[in-house]
């Protein structure tokens, strides 16, 4: 008869049951939203296509500042960059707006080494400041172009829309116009940069770089005592975050295909909604945006019509969120449940492993 024993067995994780489930469910929803054009109208995939990008943007913003502690009031820089990247190898180079999307995040990527440099030697506000000041020195030096419309901006040409990469076929399977094509083609472009974004920074997240990336946030002299590179973790977010950020802003402009350095370099569409949009649902968290924009859309829906109204409201609505239930709605539900949809903090788990 063989003798058994236990030994204690220590397991690190990081998934809960509310994860896989979450998992689970996050795939079923993909698959539907790509069948939405299947049957659903132009307006509800354009409202999609609104959900989507911005859901990318709050993503690395959240990114930004709610894991790397840097607080950005200049986003609308890497936005404006990408988009303007975009239309310039449409408009000058005479590439199609689809692989053109890609020029927008590489644009928006070398412009964000120089800012970093400046940015990264200024501190708290200041550091917010100096993105807001540098994301309008970015949008007067882009009103001077006057290839790309100067400061009134210009359109996409209308050959580069009408031919654009995949519309064609898109336009004969489902059996819709070719502006409806367009819209189709951006939609799915869209769910597949927000399924990559959040995917992308929750590898992240639950690898030594987020354990890193975490220790800078939260005390960067002691995270620097045991080794970890705070400098290079800062550089990693912020250059990463303006990537996906100019990926988006040249997505969303060739959905919209006219452009302009107001537009395209906007504090309010591009930053101080993102900020809303992560504050009320939850600043660093992956669930926060998401539950975020779904308020942000609705809030839209509902108060557009009503003017200036509409931005106080808002404004009156992320105060109260941020004096009652400071990390957000998010952080409330799961303060209350203890649910995690996207756990990244490690658990000792533990048992007992027979031996024979």
């Amino acid at each position: 008869m063989s003798d058994i024993s236990t030994t204690p067995r220590y397991v690190v994780t990081t998934h809960t049951t509310a994860s896989r489930i979450a998992a689970t469910g996050a795939v079923i929803l993909f698959l539907v939203l790509v069948m939405v054009p299947f049957f659903a109208g132009r307006g509800l995939i354009q409202d999609l296509f609104f959900i989507l990008t911005m859901l990318v943007l709050a993503q690395f913003w959240n990114l930004l500042a709610g894991y790397g502690g840097l607080v950005s009031i200049g986003q609308q820089a890497f936005v404006g960059m990408g988009a303007y990247a975009m239309f310039g190898g449409v408009i000058l180079a005479g590439m199609d707006p689809i692989p053109a999307i890609l020029l927008g995040g590489v644009a928006a990527f070398l412009v964000a080494i120089p800012t970093a440099f400046f940015a990264f030697r200024l501190q708290g506000p200041y550091f917010a400041i100096g993105t807001w000041v540098i994301a309008e020195v970015m949008r007067l030096i882009m009103a001077q172009v006057k290839a790309l419309g100067g400061g009134t901006g210009t359109s996409l040409p209308r050959s580069a829309t009408r031919e654009m990469w995949a519309t064609e076929w898109i336009a004969g399977m489902l059996d819709v116009r070719n502006s409806a094509a367009r819209d189709i083609l951006t939609y799915w472009l869209a769910l597949l940069l927000a399924a990559a974004t959040i995917a992308g920074i929750y590898w992240l997240l639950r690898s030594k770089r987020g354990l890193a990336l975490s220790a800078v946030r939260d005390n960067p002299e002691a995270a620097k005592s045991v080794g970890v590179d705070a400098g290079r973790m800062k550089w990693l977010v912020f250059l990463t975050s303006a990537f996906g950020t100019g990926l988006a802003g040249a997505l969303i402009y060739v959905q919209k295909a006219r452009i302009s350095p107001d537009a395209a370099f906007s504090v309010t569409d591009w930053t101080a909604y993102v900020l809303f949009i992560v504050i009320i649902g939850g600043i660093g968290t992956i669930e926060g945006p998401i539950i975020g924009v779904i308020i942000f859309f609705l809030l839209q829906a509902l108060l557009a019509d009503y003017g200036t109204w509409y931005l106080f409201t808002l404004g009156i609505i992320g105060i109260v969120v941020m004096l009652f239930a400071p990390r957000g709605v998010w952080g409330l539900i799961s303060d209350k449940t203890g649910i995690q949809l996207f756990p990244v903090r490690r658990r000792l788990s533990g048992g007992t492993l027979g031996e024979e």
